[in-house]
């Protein structure tokens, strides 16, 4: 395909730049080569990269079907798509641009792969295997592992873990040792698990392959097969890559083999966003791009157009401890909206009071013109939608279950709901057994057991167990003479009634489905130690497994607080039930941004706080009340509540540092690029002896 000639291009750049901000018109006019966009949440990521691929292709430096543009969902390629024809059908971009090709990784290999497979594999016939679970059991029951539905949902987990990580299966032993990953089997027995898996697809007349197949045959076609690897160079000679803080190494070796020598590549991405690394993905290609391409353009994409200042400003707190290497590619958002309310931060008594509290706090917001539809509750997991769902019903509220089923709709519930009924329907059980000792009865040869087990998909069945127990636990105790018939009965009124509709309710969905949405009004509840960051990333681990553990759950928290536009609210419960002992600890997230020197606060971290200012000397502390002053009157010059300007935290950190130049300023968690240049010389006037203003 021939190259376009400029002067077939007829639309002007003032047309593609028309509403953005500098740093997005940057990033759009960027010279055609490696380009990094650095996009934060709500910053217009979107509208930035279809308006580059329009500048592209209508300024005549590649036709619109030489571009082949990956995501990583159907939804986020559909919207790329529906973009692209947008511009095109206004007259913004050329009439091509809507041509051009969007599509996810696996979508793009599939279609590749069919093409050239005659002429890589021959006549061997393929097809893509619809679901790997009989393969997978099969394959465990020849390694003599266990294949329970549980576990071989697990061994499928970590098959598909260990090829997007480019882990063959005599090198999966040392490669979990080397990464501290646990393992579903003992490694021994995975590797016999994956290396039958991998024999059972081959074994037949018609070659089976999986999702990840797609992607491995598809690298290999254009890394061994030199007329293949051109063909496909001279019909795509332009990349975009989103979410590239997601991508894993399966992925980048197609990308890899995609280019070539080339360097016509952009890629988008937000370090703070990493919340897939237990899928096998990493950072580290966003964050070493500037290394691979020394000669790339940069672009940080900063200004915040989804949420209010005071949402902003805590998403900045938050991020601003992170640590580790990702800290240093963090993005400082500044807020573009109007004021809003601060976020709150409540805690109630217990698991009801609080979801009783959320659904309240929704009603008002409903009666003063928020829709359902615009807000959402959120959580670290799904099996924590139960006391919402139930809030939810009885405050007549409609709700909608995204990216999980209800409660009451999961496998694993209906199974023991439906041994609960079996068990009512006996004549035999003894009278004096109590009732929850009963029900655990029940329940234990469904998975139920004292501790989580290893493996996701397992560890996933137990919580809803758990949550199941806790609730016919929570209806006894109300109600000292029910028996269990009387409970199933509870239980599947309960199961009836909660049939919301589909649109125009509350969503209810744990945080990493939320990923990618917005609402006008967000709960972000559950917010325990123990919750997030969640349990088995506190685990008994050390060193740097389980610091970067935690860090991807301060990550999901940052995630979570961006998705909101101006209401937030953050909620925890002390106790499970109704009149338990108030042991649990809100999550050590919460703690810079809670009263300093509370008992909550203290709770929080778990520890004494290093945000309270007992540690400061005297002279600290005389500096700490000068900040202060000088804090109080920005906020006033600048109409925005104190802690959008720096928290306590971050002044408190001031005080103890007193840092002598910008270089010692910035280091401080919570004080960024943006805010290096907005308050700096201020700050240092205040530290080195200075007034206030």
């Amino acid at each position: 395909m021939s190259r376009p000639s400029a002067t077939k291009a007829r639309i002007s750049a003032t047309d593609l730049l028309d509403g953005l901000d500098p740093e997005q018109r940057a990033a759009v006019i960027a010279p055609r080569g490696p380009v990094c966009v650095l996009a934060g949440a709500g910053t217009g990521k979107t509208r930035t990269v279809t308006r580059r691929i329009a500048h592209l292709v209508s300024s005549g430096h590649v036709a619109a079907g030489q571009v082949l543009a990956v995501t990583f969902t159907t939804r986020a390629a559909g919207e790329m798509r529906t973009r692209l024809r947008e511009l095109a059908a206004t007259g913004v971009a050329d009439p091509s641009c809507g041509t051009v090709q969007a599509r996810t990784f696996h979508a793009a290999a599939m279609r590749q792969l069919r093409y050239f497979w005659p002429r890589v594999i021959g006549e061997t016939s393929w097809q893509l295997m619809d679901r790997k679970f009989p393969a997978v059991r099969q394959a465990a029951q020849a390694a003599r592992a266990s294949t329970d539905p549980d576990s071989v949902r697990d061994l499928t987990a970590e098959i598909e873990w260990a090829k997007s990580r480019l882990i063959a299966p005599d090198d999966y032993a040392s490669a979990v040792v080397e990464e501290g990953r646990d393992s579903p089997a003992p490694p021994e027995i995975f590797t016999r698990v994956y290396q039958n898996y991998e024999q059972l697809k081959v074994s037949g007349d018609t070659m089976m392959l999986d999702f990840d197949d797609l992607l491995i045959f598809t690298a290999a076609a254009l890394e061994e097969n030199a007329v293949v690897a051109d063909e496909f160079r001279d019909r795509y000679r332009s990349f975009l890559v989103d979410e590239y803080q997601d991508v894993t190494p399966l992925q980048q070796r197609v990308l890899d083999a995609w280019l070539g020598e080339r360097d016509d590549l952009t890629v988008v991405g937000d370090a703070n966003q990493t919340i897939y690394s237990f899928t096998g993905a990493t950072p580290a290609y966003l964050l070493n791009f500037s290394r691979r391409f020394p000669e790339a353009t940069v672009v940080r994409l900063v200004r915040d157009y989804r949420s209010t200042p005071q949402v902003v400003g805590l998403a900045n707190d938050v991020i601003g401890a992170a640590r580790g290497r990702i800290a240093g590619m963090r993005l400082e958002l500044v807020g573009q909206r109007a004021n809003g309310p601060e976020p709150e931060f409540t805690q109630f008594d217990d698991e009801a009071t609080e979801a009783a509290g959320i659904a309240a706090r929704i009603k008002k917001l409903q009666a003063r013109g928020v829709p359902a539809s615009e807000m959402a509750i959120l959580f670290r997991i799904n099996a924590q939608s139960e006391v919402y769902e139930q809030a939810l019903t009885e405050a007549k509220i409609p709700f909608q279950v995204r990216g999980g089923e209800g409660f009451f709709s999961r496998t694993e519930v209906k199974q023991a709901m439906g041994a609960l009924r079996a068990a009512a329907d006996r004549s035999d059980l003894p009278d004096d057994v109590p009732l929850d000792r009963l029900v655990r009865a029940v329940l234990v040869p469904h998975g139920l057991t004292e501790a989580a087990p290893p493996g996701q998909q397992a560890r996933e069945r137990w919580e809803s167990l758990v949550a199941l127990e806790r609730l016919a636990a929570d209806l006894a105790a109300m109600q000292p003479n029910l028996t269990i018939r009387e409970l199933v009965s509870e239980l599947q009124e309960r199961a009836a009634s909660r049939q919301p509709p589909v649109v125009d309710g509350v969503t209810l969905a744990s945080l990493h489905a939320a990923k990618g949405l917005e609402w006008d009004a967000v709960f972000l509840a559950g917010l325990t130690d123990g919750t997030l960051p969640i349990s088995h990333a506190l685990g008994d681990r050390d060193g740097t497994g389980a610091e970067n553990a935690i860090e991807e759950e301060r990550r999901l928290f940052y995630v979570g607080v961006t998705r909101a536009r101006e209401h937030l609210t953050l909620t925890w419960a002390l106790a499970r039930g109704e009149g338990g002992r108030k042991t649990r600890k809100p999550s050590r997230f919460l703690a810079p941004f809670l009263p300093a020197g509370s008992s909550t606060q203290r709770a929080a971290s778990g520890k004494r706080s290093k945000t309270t200012r007992d540690h400061l000397d005297p002279a600290g502390e005389e500096l700490f009340e000068r900040l202060k002053t000088w804090r109080l009157a920005t906020a006033r010059d600048l109409d925005v509540p104190a802690f959008v300007v720096f928290t306590d935290a971050t002044l408190t950190a001031i005080a103890e540092k007193q840092p002598a130049d910008g270089a010692a300023l910035v280091k401080i968690p919570g004080i960024g690029a943006a805010k290096l240049e907005r308050f700096g010389a201020d700050v240092l006037a205040v530290v080195n002896g200075g007034g206030v203003g």
